[in-house]
């Protein structure tokens, strides 16, 4: 498996753990606010980081970090994702995994198999195909893809995992009501995170004069949606 970044420490990416940070290249969404451009729409123009390399470094390090988050792009376009799991998991570390949600097979596969221990979520919208085909950047046909979406929350319904499903919210693509919207969906799971719009470097360029919603109105939001959540945050206000 290779790779196509690397963050080699982070405090952040995985809740309470020093943590290193892998991105694979590539995504099968193309959510217009994505910050990932190259990951996601030229990965082949970046270096290749094999899987022995971090493996490598993790052993002669051994002590120092304490889990390896796999993010993206899309890690579950990787048939190597789970394997290099594993590998992990070897050497004693826990694993963390940043999805979309649209492999519900291989995100099933690694629960069952107890290869992660975190699984951050991303929900792009509100569960209906219009909404959610504007916010992720998908063509007419593919609703599939939310069917796959939906397929992925009942498995993490239930799992054993420590888990974080997270909203961007963007105001074109957004309105107050929807978000309220979507979290009425997703009540009851254990974390709902509303994540502020960065538009410096989204992935469409006409989104990246788009103002953000304020400070006030996302954390309106939160006071509305807390109580359906044991944790719900406003992340980057």
């Amino acid at each position: 498996m290779t790779f196509k970044g690397w963050q080699k420490t982070s405090l952040i990416e995985y809740p309470g753990k020093i943590s290193t940070v892998l991105f694979t290249g590539g995504c099968n969404f193309r959510c217009p606010f994505c910050y990932n451009v190259d990951l996601v729409q030229q990965p082949q123009q970046l270096a290749d980081l094999s899987a022995d390399t971090v493996l490598r470094f993790l052993k002669e390090n051994v002590g120092l970090y304490q889990a390896a988050v796999i993010t993206g792009g899309e890690p579950t376009l990787h048939a190597g994702t789970p394997e290099f799991m594993a590998q992990v998991k070897a050497l004693g570390l826990s694993t963390g995994l940043e999805t979309n949600g649209t492999n519900p097979t291989m995100v099933a596969g690694l629960l069952e198999q107890g290869l992660v221990d975190y699984i951050a979520m991303d929900v792009k919208a509100p569960l209906e195909w219009e909404a959610y085909r504007r916010a992720a950047g998908l063509a007419p046909g593919k609703e599939s893809m939310l069917e796959d979406v939906k397929r992925t929350l009942e498995h993490l319904k239930t799992a054993s995992v420590e888990l974080e499903l997270r909203c961007t919210v963007v105001p074109r693509f957004h309105t107050p009501e929807d978000i309220l919207h979507l979290a009425g969906q997703l009540e009851g799971y254990p974390s709902f995170v509303l994540q502020q719009f960065d538009p410096e470097n989204a992935l469409d360029p006409r989104l990246r004069d788009q103002v953000p919603f304020s400070d006030e109105v996302l954390s309106g939001l939160h006071g509305k949606i807390s109580r359906l959540f044991p944790r719900c945050q406003v992340r980057g206000i």
